[in-house]
């Protein structure tokens, strides 16, 4: 299934307290449990004034179906097309 990159701009991310952002992955969670297991939120990486998400899905109109839903900005969605990290220098 392809893998997105979700960047959201969100003034503050990185001050949200563990209980905003556990209201925040509950919301998310109720919405992609709705919506079905073709989408997959994998994880999340929250800095000073933005979040970007992983997730897997069969198109990026889905997964801008739960930001709406969801009620959070998907400011930009890119689909992943290759992944390296060190072992690809070998």
């Amino acid at each position: 299934m392809p893998q997105f990159v979700i960047e959201r701009e969100m003034p503050g991310a990185g001050s949200l307290s563990p209980a905003e952002l556990q209201g925040a992955s509950q919301q998310s969670c109720s919405v992609l449990r709705d919506l079905g297991p073709q989408i997959q939120w994998v994880h999340s990486y929250v800095t000073d004034d933005k979040i970007y998400c992983i997730y897997r899905a069969p198109d990026a109109q889905l997964i801008q179906q739960h930001a709406e839903t969801a009620g959070f900005p998907a400011n930009s969605i890119s689909e992943v097309r290759s992944v390296i990290d060190p072992t690809t220098a070998e």
